[in-house]
């Protein structure tokens, strides 16, 4: 079937179902009417619509069926690939701001990814290639959609803790003429419970084979529980709270409950090396980086556009410290887009024919977004000091002091409802508490800042820096 509609996934997703629970209580009736959910279903069918009304740049052709796929999907074999599929990322990326890490084409990258990967598990024990590369062409060509988990759950984070049984993170149970027993929990599936399916694998790391593993399921599996944060999705109007009330994606424990996993759906398991060599080696890092980065530039764009408007609204364009902190947004905007361009030019084909973008200028702009994302927001709320707490609501500008706060509350040839609109958004992206989790997202975004550095500093080739060095060192003192 070609690309899905943005009601068909509303359909899927209240046909399947899934365990998920809120504030304590199971959720029952159509999940998409759920306040916790009705925004992020609705902002995420709305981009299935988007792919479904710009086909000729969103969607490829498919070599199997000749359906119309979504882009997010492909496997890129140019650098033409490469471009085509970032300004599609962007295109989403665009119709939320980039505050939705988990739009579709996160996880649709995440399976390309894996898909191109399957020659690091060729020999490998408990390994299953086939069942990967079929895997990838069903859920493409059905338009699936995704969340996924890695992250054991903090129980014991000492340098000692591989000595202790590890008694909380999923692990292999058994091993059945039906497929695998998972018992334990995983934290962090975002849009847990949403989504057609959950991929579970294992980052590396694992000190036990149980612990070691890559498999989806329907998120309806029976035993499989999503466990929600609280929500941030406020039911007020869309004035009052215009990101958290349509993009709230919310953050889930998942919980596996003796949960059976099919043969046809286990692609590892019991294979500690492999497990990390398809994280490490394979096409993980530089695909799932490259839909990252292209992401956090429309995010930063974003941002930027908010730092702007704050200074025309107010008129602070004259004061030179506000100039440099709106050009700190703008270093880092154009150096992220310098960065991924960089990227792409250096991309090389591999082994398999797949054209894989260049690893270090990926990691380097994500762990420089890592740092920078959370001073932009400071940014925000110091241009916008006493204006991001002088917020009244829609109900007060339609009320009978409506007409006293527009005038008192009012910009630079802006109407006090319209100044309070924008301040309401930079308070929604930076101190609300979906802003607060905004940042702390993109701060850890892809892993610890300071384990990210390590890698770069690893993986960085210094000989060139060293050569430069050479011809001042050979030279002999002038006498």
């Amino acid at each position: 079937m070609p690309v899905i509609s943005g009601e068909e996934y509303k359909k899927r997703i209240n046909a399947i179902n899934a365990e998920v629970w809120v504030a304590g209580n199971k959720v029952t009736g159509d999940i998409s009417e759920h306040p916790a959910f009705k925004g992020i279903i609705r902002s995420q069918a709305e981009l299935y619509g988007l792919q479904c009304d710009d086909q000729d740049n969103m969607t490829f052709s498919s070599e199997t069926t000749g359906n119309r796929l979504g882009l997010s999907y492909l496997i890129p074999k140019t650098k033409g690939d490469l471009e085509r599929r970032r300004k599609m990322i962007q295109q989403w990326a665009l119709h939320s701001g980039g505050v939705m890490g988990r739009s579709p084409d996160y996880m649709n990258t995440v399976i390309a990814a894996f898909a191109a990967s399957i020659d690091v598990l060729d020999g490998e024990a408990n390994c299953y290639p086939d069942r990967l590369l079929q895997f990838y062409e069903y859920a493409r060509e059905n338009d699936l959609s995704f969340t996924h988990t890695f992250v054991n759950p903090q129980s014991n984070r000492s340098k000692l803790a591989f000595l202790e049984e590890d008694v909380t993170n999923a692990r292999i149970m058994d091993r059945t003429e039906q497929g695998l027993i998972i018992k334990g929990a995983k934290l962090l599936a975002t849009q847990g419970g949403i989504t057609d399916e959950i991929i579970v694998f294992s980052a590396p790391g694992a000190q036990d084979n149980a612990h070691a593993y890559c498999f989806s399921i329907p998120s309806n599996t029976e035993g499989l529980k999503f466990i929600c944060r609280e929500s941030f999705a406020n039911e007020g109007v869309s004035y009052d709270y215009p990101l958290s009330s349509r993009f709230d994606e919310v953050d889930t424990l998942v919980i596996f409950d003796d949960v059976l996993v099919p043969w046809e759906r286990v692609f590892i398991h019991d294979n500690i090396r492999a497990a990390t060599r398809l994280y490490v080696q394979g096409k993980f890092v530089p695909f799932t980086l490259h839909q990252i980065v292209s992401r956090q530039i429309i995010k930063t764009d974003f941002l930027l556009g908010i730092a702007q408007g704050i200074v025309d609204t107010i008129q602070i364009g004259d004061y030179q410290h506000v100039q440099s902190k709106v050009v700190e947004i703008v270093k880092g905007l154009e150096v992220m887009k310098a960065l991924i361009i960089k990227s792409e030019h250096e991309a090389a084909v591999d082994a398999s024919g797949i054209m894989v973008p260049a690893r270090q200028p990926l990691y380097v702009a994500v762990n420089q977004f890592q740092e920078s994302y959370p001073r932009f927001a400071e940014i925000l709320q110091i241009l916008g000091a006493s204006g991001m707490m002088s917020i009244p609501q829609k109900a007060d500008f339609e009320g009978e002091v409506g007409k006293q706060l527009d005038h008192f509350l009012q910009g630079v040839e802006v109407k006090g409802e319209d100044r309070v609109s924008l301040f309401r958004l930079a308070w929604d992206l930076t101190m609300s508490s979906f802003g607060s989790r905004q940042t702390l997202y993109e701060r850890f975004f892809f892993g610890d800042p300071v384990r990210l550095s390590q890698t770069i500093y690893q993986l960085y080739d210094d000989n060139k820096a060293l050569e430069t060095i050479q011809p001042f060192l050979s030279k002999k003192a002038d006498k």
